[in-house]
């Protein structure tokens, strides 16, 4: 099962933009804690792939059908955290 190199690939795009500097805006105020969640699901995906001897490096399909979904739900759930935290941050300001 090849599954775990979408998340990988985001988990380290996000890295990048993270060190190149990108901390302006929504986005940018979470994206530590986007890349600790990808970073975390990847290496556990592969720990267990590997366990399991099902570590392979290329099946394009599964990617595709596994992969791409995984990848979105995480962003999804980090959007909804992100979200969260930011009315949580403005409600702390505006009611001091």
């Amino acid at each position: 099962m090849s599954c775990y190199i979408i998340p990988l690939a985001q988990a380290a795009l996000t890295s990048v933009c993270r060190k190149a500097g990108w901390k302006t805006g929504f986005i940018g105020r979470n994206l530590a804690s986007l890349e600790m969640m990808l970073w975390g699901g990847s290496v556990m995906l592969v720990v267990d792939h590997a366990i399991n001897g099902e570590l392979f490096a290329w099946t394009p399909m599964e990617m595709l059908k596994v992969g791409v979904p995984m990848s979105v739900a995480i962003t999804l759930v980090w959007l909804g955290y992100a979200m969260i935290k930011e009315y949580r941050s403005k409600r702390l300001v505006t009611n001091q």
